[in-house]
């Protein structure tokens, strides 16, 4: 058997269907039958207010001229669906903003269209109070707030300050977009601390390159905003301002890794990767926190203040936290880390030995790149006077160092690569002994040659 409730429902189902097809007999014949059960919905069901026939009555009306876009007749009963049953449909409040906006945009007379702007932000603080999602209306409250009354700049920021709390990353465009410029005008007017400034374009720097990744299809929104922001925040992103805002802080907290990754988050978003004050924090965070990334990052800090020993050591560092934390995910950096070890060592620090162990680390991770044989056969030519003692000993350093040339043009997959070891063998075979020379020092061309000091390599005899 069904319920009293079950059948006002239908009756109430009936109505709406009747409403829609443009059945106005059908429809006062439901509206009856939904009069007589309204002592039932009253008791049962609190959307429909004290009145539910009245609330029925005036949702098909305002339901009916809204389809048809009359909103000066979807008014009257469309204010007594929200004053009357706030809880019947959350179209009241969906509706209702566009009626509202209707009426602000046909009013020329200053007074009353402040009291429409008024009325609408009274439909979105009901929407919350009646159906929530506190974060995502405040955002549409906001926006609306922007087109109609954008020197409203106080409440403006209150209201997307709040959204974005509540949203976090699923925070949208406009509302950080919003955000962003009331903070900055209210930072101008001495209202907010200029580092608010700062702090804003980081959380909303962070939000969209989340939803940039996370939610491609939101691009089209995410995209606009971030370059938006970003030209906003250009004239307050001086590296002077960054340190003096952030400097003190840091000091005052040199352990909050929050503090710390704030900072050189907003540094790095700066181009400020040469503050000392990044520097600083970033080595910190990475003696907090170590990891790959972060050892990689030192090396090449360390490298930038020709702190060259301690760039290898953090360069080796990530090698080894790279190995543990996923060896074939960051085969990449681990062969970048070697190479660079290997580049330190040859072209700054002269320790030939080691450069080519670390370029032969790189080689054995990526037998197809070529460029760490290159550099080999570079240590090995520039070693040439050093190992040998005659006319062709002396020369035979530059057999090796061919040897390597052609065997990175055999292997390396870039054309680049391959065009530059083909040009290094070309210009080095110019320096081989000539063939009196070989002769005249006992030697036949074509035998084996054993190259001696550092180099310790076997070669053949060959003439230019």
């Amino acid at each position: 058997m069904k319920t009293l409730r079950s059948i006002a429902m239908t009756a109430l189902g009936v109505l709406m269907i009747a409403i829609l097809a443009g059945k106005p007999e059908t429809a006062q014949a439901s509206l009856a039958n939904a009069a007589d059960l309204s002592a039932v919905l009253e008791q049962q069901d609190q959307r429909y207010g004290e009145d539910s026939v009245q609330c029925v009555r005036n949702w098909s009306l305002y339901a009916e001229y809204y389809r048809q876009r009359n909103y000066e007749m979807a008014y009257e009963p469309w204010k007594y669906m929200f004053e009357s049953c706030p809880l019947a449909t959350l179209n009241i409040y969906i509706h209702g903003a566009n009626i509202i906006k209707h009426f602000y945009n046909t009013e020329t007379d200053p007074a009353r269209r402040e009291a429409w702007v008024d009325t609408l932000m009274m439909v979105y603080d009901q929407r919350i109070e009646m159906f929530g999602e506190e974060g995502r209306v405040l955002g549409r409250k906001a926006a609306d707030l922007y087109q109609l009354q954008p020197s409203a700049v106080q409440e403006l920021y209150d209201l997307s300050e709040r959204s974005i709390e509540l949203e976090g990353m699923n925070a949208g465009a406009d509302v950080l977009l919003i955000n962003f410029q009331s903070t900055i005008r209210l930072a101008d007017a001495a209202l907010l601390e200029q580092e608010t400034i700062l702090e804003a374009y980081d959380r909303a720097t962070n939000i969209i390159e989340y939803n940039l990744e996370h939610n491609p299809g939101d691009a089209r929104f995410y995209n606009p905003a971030k370059n938006n922001i970003r030209a906003m925040f250009e004239p307050y992103a001086t590296c002077d301002n960054l340190a003096a805002v952030y400097g003190p802080r840091f000091e005052s907290n040199p352990e909050d890794v929050e503090l710390l990754e704030r900072i050189t988050s907003i540094l790095d978003n700066a181009g400020c990767t040469n503050e000392e004050l990044f520097y600083e924090t970033t080595k910190k965070l990475h003696e907090i926190q170590p990891e790959g990334e972060s050892a990689f990052l030192m090396g090449r800090l360390e490298n930038n203040r020709e702190s060259y020993r301690d760039a290898i050591r953090y360069y080796q560092q990530a090698v080894d936290l790279f190995v543990e934390e996923n060896e074939e995910a960051y085969i990449d950096r681990i062969f970048r880390a070697s190479w660079l070890m290997a580049e330190i060592s040859f072209r700054q620090l002269r320790d030939l030995p080691q450069a080519r162990r670390y370029a032969r680390q790189a080689h054995q991770i990526n037998p197809t790149d070529g460029r760490p044989l290159l550099l080999i056969g570079e240590m090995y030519a520039e070693s040439a006077n050093e190992c040998g003692d005659d006319d062709v000993t002396k020369k035979a350093a530059f057999w090796t160092a061919v040897d390597k040339f052609e065997e990175a043009q055999n292997i390396a997959e870039e054309e680049a690569v391959r065009e530059r070891a083909e040009q290094l063998a070309s210009t080095f075979r110019q320096y081989f002994p000539n063939n009196e020379e070989i002769f005249f020092h006992g030697y036949t061309v074509g035998e084996t040659f054993r190259v001696e000091c550092w180099i310790n390599r076997t070669t053949r005899i060959r003439a230019r």
